[in-house]
Order: C-alpha cells, then sequence, then structure tokens
C-alpha cells in the first residue's frame, strides 16, 4: 500500500527541516552578509549564492544528533595578483580575527565553515568572477591552488526543471526521503550532490503528468527502480556527469568499493519498498515501510516492526553468548547499529577507565573516522559509524571536542579498541583494554576480522590524570 497520507506526515514531521531552523538559518545566512560586506576582506562582493541542498530545497533534518549544513557561495570580482588559496586563506583571517565568529571558524580547502552551538554550520565559500574572461564562475581550491569552474546557478536551474517534470515537488520529496534513509540507516556513503545528480538523471521531460510521479511513494518507487536497474548495468563505477558542467565527474566523489557498497543497498531497498507497496493490508505495509525508514514512519501506529524483531533476535543472542555470530553482524548490515542493546557496549572483556574522573566529565567529544587502503596511503574516505567495510585496509580515528576543536593542548588521549567478531575472540584479540594513539591524537587500525566492534576515544588531563571527557562508541562493522 503506498500509505499517501502517511508519507505526508512522515515528511512534515519528520525529514523535512522544520521552518523554525529555516528561520535561523536565514537570519544567519543575513549576518554573515553584513560582516562580510562591512569588512576588509579585499575583494569587492557581487552577491551571495546559495548553493547545495538549501538552493534544490532538498535539506533534510539532522538526525541522531547530526548536523544540517547549508552553503553560501561569495561572488566576488577578481583581486589583481591573488591566487586561488589567497582568497579562501584570507576569508578565514577575516572570520578567525572577527570576535563574533573567531571560536566558530574552521579554514578548509575551499570554504571558511562558521559551526554553531546547536546543530547548523554555514560553509562560505568564494566564487570569483569573469577572472579569465567574461562570464566565467571559479571556486577556489586552497590545498592546490588553483582555480576550478563551477556553474552553481546553472546546477540549480537543472535541479528545478527536474522537479517540475516529476510534478507535486515529487523530485524533492523523493530526494529527502533517500538522504533520510542514506542519514538515518548508514547503510551506504553518497555525498548529496552525487545522490541529487542521480536522482535527477533518473527522470525525463516525458515523465511530466504520468502516473510514475502521481504521488510521493510513486515517485520514490519510481527513482528507485530506475537507479537500480541503472546501477545493476553497470558493475564498474560509472561516470555521473555534472549537467551544468559535462567535463566534471562527480563519481569521483566515490572509490570502487563505497560504489559497489552504494550499488548492492539500493538494490535491497528497492526490493523492499516495492514490498510495502505490494503489501495487501494497512499493518503489513507499515511494518515493511518501517523496514525501510525505521520506526519514526507511521509513528503512533500499533504494529509489529521489522527493526523490533531484528534487535529482539539480536538481544536473543547476546543473552545466550553469542553475540560473536555471524549473524548479528548481518543483521546489523541490513538495519543499521540502532538495533544493538545497550548491553552490547559493555562485553565481559571490556576494561573500565583506569583514570579518577574529573569534577566536570564532557560527553562533546567525537570520534570521526577515515578509511584508507594502507596506513601510509595519501587518499582516503571518510566513513559513518556503522558504516559495513571490507575485512582489508583500515581506518584511521580521530577525536574533536566541540563538534570541531582539537583535543587541547593540556590533555591526552587514549583509544579503546575492543573487537567482538567470533574469529577474534577464538584468537583472544577481543581487546578491550587502553591505547596510545600512532599519530598524534589519531589511532591507526587495520580491518581484519568479521564482527561489530567499537573504538572509544578517552581524554585526560595531564596535571593531574583525570579524566575530563569521553566519546560514544564508534561502530565498525567489518563484512
Amino acid at each position: 500500500m503506498k500509505l499517501v497520507s502517511d508519507f505526508k506526515d512522515f515528511l512534515s514531521d519528520t525529514v523535512n527541516l522544520n521552518q523554525t531552523r529555516i528561520t535561523l538559518l536565514e537570519d544567519r545566512a543575513e549576518t554573515i552578509k553584513s560582516f562580510l560586506r562591512a569588512s576588509d576582506w579585499e575583494p569587492t562582493i557581487s552577491t551571495f549564492i546559495e548553493q547545495g541542498s538549501w538552493a534544490h530545497d532538498t535539506i533534510i533534518r539532522p538526525v541522531e544528533g547530526g548536523e544540517f549544513d547549508a552553503d553560501l557561495l561569495v561572488r566576488v570580482r577578481p583581486v589583481d595578483g591573488w591566487s586561488a588559496a589567497q582568497y579562501v586563506k584570507d576569508l578565514g583571517r577575516v572570520f578567525l580575527e572577527s570576535g563574533r565568529y573567531s571560536d566558530k571558524t574552521v579554514v578548509y580547502d575551499y570554504c571558511v565553515t562558521i559551526t554553531y552551538a546547536d546543530d547548523c554550520k554555514i560553509d562560505i565559500a568564494p566564487l570569483v568572477m569573469d577572472r579569465e574572461y567574461q562570464g566565467t564562475l571559479e571556486v577556489c581550491d586552497k590545498r592546490n591552488d588553483k582555480f576550478d569552474e563551477s556553474q552553481p546557478i546553472e546546477y540549480t536551474r537543472w535541479i528545478r526543471e527536474k522537479n517540475g517534470y516529476s510534478g507535486n515537488n515529487s523530485f524533492r520529496k523523493a530526494t529527502r526521503l533517500i538522504k533520510y534513509i542514506r542519514d538515518i540507516k548508514k547503510r551506504f556513503s553518497c555525498q548529496s550532490v552525487l545522490l541529487t545528480t542521480l536522482i535527477g538523471h533518473r527522470i525525463e521531460w516525458f515523465d511530466k503528468d504520468s502516473d510514475a510521479f502521481a504521488d510521493t511513494p510513486s515517485a520514490l518507487q519510481t527513482i528507485m527502480c530506475r537507479l537500480d536497474d541503472w546501477l545493476q548495468a553497470r558493475p564498474d563505477k560509472p561516470v555521473v556527469s555534472n549537467p551544468s558542467l559535462p567535463a566534471e565527474d562527480f563519481a569521483d566523489l566515490w572509490n570502487d568499493t563505497q560504489y559497489a557498497n552504494f550499488r548492492n543497498f539500493v538494490n535491497k531497498y528497492r526490493k523492499w519498498i516495492d514490498e510495502a507497496i505490494d503489501a495487501e493490508t494497512r499493518s503489513d505495509s507499515i511494518e515493511k515501510w518501517r523496514k525501510v525508514f525505521g520506526d519514526e514512519f507511521a509513528k503512533g501506529e500499533n504494529v509489529r516492526k521489522a527493526e523490533a524483531s531484528a534487535m529482539q533476535q539480536a538481544r536473543a543472542l547476546l543473552m545466550e553468548g553469542a553475540a560473536h555470530l555471524d549473524s548479528l553482524v548481518d543483521s546489523v548490515i541490513d538495519f543499521g547499529i540502532s538495533i544493538l542493546p545497550l548491553g552490547f557496549r559493555t562485553p565481559a572483556h571490556l576494561q573500565p577507565p583506569r583514570w579518577q574522573p574529573a569534577e566536570h566529565i564532557s560527553r562533546n567529544v567525537q570520534v570521526f573516522a577515515e578509511y584508507r587502503a594502507s596506513q601510509h596511503s595519501g587518499k582516503g574516505y571518510r566513513i559513518n559509524s556503522g558504516e559495513a567495510l571490507p575485512p582489508r585496509g583500515g581506518v584511521w580515528f580521530d577525536v574533536r571536542v566541540n563538534k570541531f576543536q582539537t583535543v587541547p593542548a593540556d590533555c591526552y588521549v587514549r583509544w579503546r579498541i575492543t573487537n567482538t567478531g567470533a574469529v577474534a575472540i577464538a584468537l583472544k584479540k577481543g581487546r578491550g583494554g587502553f591505547e596510545k594513539p600512532t599519530d598524534g591524537d589519531r589511532r591507526w587500525e587495520a580491518l581484519e576480522y568479521r564482527g561489530v566492534h567499537m573504538a572509544e576515544a578517552f581524554i585526560i588531563r595531564r596535571s593531574d590524570d583525570r579524566l575530563v571527557g569521553f566519546s560514544e562508541p564508534f561502530y565498525v562493522v567489518i563484512k
């Protein structure tokens, strides 16, 4: 069953960014614009351009303590003699030297990011106009000190065109729903610009007013079916051209492993969506839609849930002492880490912290992780907690406090790495103790044993050796 009314409520109550956040975002953007116009930043500002999910109206509400971000381009006239890196560095200087933004600012390769105390951040990027000839627009790559052509206005126009073909705002609604699946399930990686482009390429002019996009669940099913068919015909990573700059391949945002994982999970979710629509009763359909979206879909309905069943199975495995069986790994791969009961965090071989607690212990400690083919390989990609990985290569774990700040110099870091896989336990490699970082505050871990493993960061004050902060577990699922 389609459950059109339930989809309307689900989008409004759970998926869409609520109006309070939108208003706050718009107010903050206007404040940034006024600040920059009044600053001593040398480039002459022409205008500001919204970019990304904000401009495309596909931005979604943050899930599970995550953040929503907005992209703001500042279009400027070129400054004689300035390199690409100088535009970004000097923009960063302006914010870092200000009383308003100094403690919120981080300078990246293409942009300056302002992270607020709540769940919002804004990326501000210079967009240089008419540098080589009239009409060109270029973003600035600080790392490689080069200018890259960009056509953000044309790309947004393309998105609006595709949404017009789908009718009823179906393109945007389906895109938000697929982003929600990505963020809540954490089963695959796909940056928003790549995902939005893949979806847009699945809609054509002749779709206008067709039954395939008659309502939100129909549009979602149509897009996922078409996307799955396209992906299954391409076992190797394909080209995904930027519609406004055909020479740019958005598929470069994936590596081969990420593409294969995305391809597999689109196929799986496509089948689950088909099953939900084909269900003959409302109760059965809600259960199957919750398999796709989790318990927030049609919340309040008293029906049996697929994820609840999976959670019960996981708990039964733990009670039977079988937490290390392959079936638990398969359940987590299908349903995400949300099915893991709290008891999973404290296996028998886990060692408690050996430091005395400080007068105040912060939980505002975050672990970030990057997969790499080897410890010293130069190129990797960011992974999410609970993301399934192959049993090869490894992960660099890093730690931040207050969302983006490095650990203070008067503290040091220890990592607790805990393995749970059957092979690891049989080989007495369950670990669960505390280990020093490999490089700075970072910790390298090779991926070897199938299982659901945990990495936690603990921050200790040097002066009195007291524990001042620790992170939530970062889950690594090895297939």
